[in-house]
């Protein structure tokens, strides 16, 4: 059977995820437009810079920090901040990223953007966010809500 366009995308991400050097988890993302892809980029130190897989080191694992915090300890540049960095800004107004992640152990991965990268998928004009949830559905977002929603958790009272 013929995949819809969001599962089509969403194992193109899988499939990009496998290029990850992290050793913690592994994540793809994938920002396509008018069901054209722009770009891909997955999870990994920057160019130039030892990978985490290569050197066996993971500082972040090795302190026993939790997933979502404590980033500057981390060499990794995030799978959506990638792709973001390797595609055309004009191309990404009013697109689509498609994110997906697995654990160390292969089981799927929260594939929510974090806070900053949220930031950068906003300012990249990418209007829509489809990701992997951990129970292996997709959510589909306008990337606004989802700043809109963390702003509300953050600041109860504040109103816009």
């Amino acid at each position: 059977m013929r995949p819809d366009w969001d599962d089509y995308f969403i194992e193109i991400a899988k499939v990009v995820s496998s290029r990850a050097t992290c050793m913690r988890r592994r994540y793809g993302a994938v920002i396509v437009k008018d069901n054209v892809i722009i770009s891909t980029g997955f999870n990994g130190s920057p160019r130039g810079v030892p990978n985490c897989i290569d050197t066996g080191r993971c500082t972040r694992k090795e302190l026993n920090i939790p997933s979502g915090e404590r980033y500057e300890l981390c060499e990794a540049v995030h799978a959506e901040q990638n792709a973001i960095i390797n595609g055309s800004p004009e191309r990404m107004k009013d697109a689509t990223i498609y994110i997906a992640g697995f654990e160390e152990d292969n089981t799927f991965a929260e594939g929510t953007p974090c806070l900053l990268c949220k930031r950068m998928i906003r300012n990249a004009q990418i209007t829509e966010i489809v990701y992997l949830r951990k129970d292996g559905s997709l959510l589909r977002t306008k990337a606004a809500d989802l700043l809109d929603r963390k702003a509300a958790i953050i600041y109860p009272e504040r109103r816009n």
